[in-house]
């Protein structure tokens, strides 16, 4: 299951090998100080309040799973989500994503 680390002065979200096969990415970093916030999200499949965007790439089923990349018109998401665990974003000011939503263990 996905996890977020620290590895020197960058944050790295870890992925396992099925993990990264089903999200056509690897393991995505950023740096610590491109971190604005992190907060819960109570239902990630809501898109008002959860997950926007075409996914592309990346494997998805609604309520199931969503992992990959998710593009919206001027920005991107990843997402490695899992039913309805409780779930964290991740928001930043630079870098590849501007978020990284993840279900935690």
């Amino acid at each position: 299951m996905a996890q977020v680390r620290e590895v020197g002065d960058q944050l790295v979200l870890e992925l396992s090998f099925w993990e990264k096969l089903g999200a056509f990415h690897g393991s995505p970093r950023a740096p610590k100080s491109a971190l604005v916030s992190v907060e819960e999200m109570k239902n990630p499949w809501n898109r008002s309040e959860g997950m926007t965007g075409a996914r592309a790439p990346g494997t998805g089923m609604p309520g199931v799973i969503m992992l990959g990349t998710l593009r919206r018109l001027k920005s991107k998401d990843f997402a490695a989500v899992y039913g309805r665990r409780k779930t964290r974003v991740y928001v930043f000011t630079s870098g590849p994503f501007q978020r990284w939503i993840v279900s935690e263990k």
